[in-house]
């Protein structure tokens, strides 16, 4: 659908990471509403909707992907699965009933609890201000087989992770276990040594942001869910009158969480 140059300017002033939400919101309202091309009219109808009526749409939480399932070249896993069992693990939940006896009846999304899923470490920032982030991931390791050192893997490498001496050297500092290596490797030589997903808790956006803290190690599907389940029960314990996972969850219940879900790379 045609937008105004005064619709698209309005659109712009929307954070980039729910834009295309918005676009496809305020277009599917314009169409019902008989109209062909979208004005700054359509927009400011769609924005007193959204805000009339918002505490209406909260269901407690949001389960965010990325668009790998539509073909991305970077997955380093296939997420499809897990996204369909963390849905269960939030509906299960029943976050909506909880934020009710905190908040009352006036919902906003932001009290909902949010966990995004990226299926590759460009993650799209999202993960990041998350209360739950999951990042798809791919540990390389060296394998038996003989280096030809023609350096396809250093190439593939974003991160400058990888060099060739006389044998093949990953800094794991740098590596962000995208398995881009692994992929471009003609012989075999770089291998998964893990695969799964890394998982970070306590992001948020708002007045007083926080970027959320990497639990170490690289989790299977299942223990990405008891992670969850775990971090879900501490909300509901913890929060009290709308606070954010990211407000309540200090250092040392992070670290009791490292100390339960302790793995080895």
């Amino acid at each position: 659908m045609q937008w105004t140059v005064e619709a698209e300017a309005a659109l712009k002033k929307v954070p980039f990471f729910v834009r295309k939400k918005v676009r496809s919101r305020v277009e599917k309202e314009a169409a019902e509403d008989g109209k062909t091309v979208v004005d700054i009219e359509a927009v400011k109808t769609t924005q007193k909707r959204y805000l009339s009526g918002m505490a209406a749409e909260v269901k407690g939480y949001q389960l965010d992907t990325c668009f790998g399932p539509s073909g991305c070249p970077n997955r380093s896993v296939i997420s499809d699965d897990l996204v369909k069992r963390l849905e269960q693990v939030l509906q299960a939940a029943d976050l909506l009933s909880f934020l009710k006896e905190q908040v009352g009846d006036d919902l906003k999304f932001h009290h909902e609890f949010r966990v995004t899923v990226a299926d590759c470490p460009n993650a799209c920032s999202q993960p990041q201000i998350k209360d739950v982030g999951i990042i798809g991931a791919v540990l390389p390791a060296i394998t038996e087989e003989a280096c030809t050192h023609c350096g396809a893997c250093v190439d593939a490498c974003p991160d400058d992770a990888i060099t060739l001496d006389e044998t093949v050297d990953i800094d794991r500092e740098r590596c962000m276990a995208c398995g881009k290596c692994i992929r471009a490797c003609p012989t075999g030589t770089l291998g998964d040594k893990a695969k799964g997903y890394r998982v970070l808790l306590g992001g948020k956006l708002g007045r007083h942001p926080r970027l959320a803290k990497e639990l170490p190690g690289v989790f299977d599907e299942q223990d990405v869910l008891r992670i969850v389940e775990a971090c879900l029960t501490f909300y509901k314990e913890k929060s009290r009158r709308g606070k954010r996972f990211a407000e309540i969850l200090t250092d040392a219940d992070f670290n009791d969480l490292v100390e339960l879900f302790s793995s080895q790379d």
